[in-house]
């Protein structure tokens, strides 16, 4: 299986995830043996996650530390960007383009990581 298909997404509402391990191949198999999502290897270190209709699709990421981030869609990234600096957060990983999304990380004023992709 290729990337799944793109779901359409509403604004300010959640768009991505990434669940992320030292190992995919036991998260693969746990999220796919426990939901039945379609788990699909990208390359080294990255698979793309398909779950059902009416839920966000998602991507399993090798790192060496787990985490959980969810990713939010915005109408504009560089507002929301500057907007999340204002009220006490700050930027985790500038704009990027991967290729598929326009996207960028920030932590909240606690320090939890949410990612933004531009709609």
């Amino acid at each position: 299986m290729g990337h799944p298909q793109r779901k359409p997404h509403q604004i300010n509402g959640f768009g991505h995830f990434d669940i992320a391990g030292p190992e995919l191949a036991p998260l693969r198999h746990f999220y796919t043996s426990l939901f039945g999502w379609e788990v699909a290897p990208q390359g080294p270190g990255y698979a793309m996650v398909a779950t059902p209709e009416g839920s966000p699709n998602g991507a399993i990421v090798e790192t060496p530390t787990p985490s959980l981030t969810f990713g939010v869609v915005v109408v504009d990234l560089d507002s929301a960007l500057d907007l999340a600096v204002r009220e006490g957060g700050s930027v985790v990983l500038p704009k990027t383009d991967n290729g598929w999304v326009k996207k960028a990380q920030i932590a909240d004023p606690a320090g939890n990581v949410l990612t933004l992709i531009q709609a």
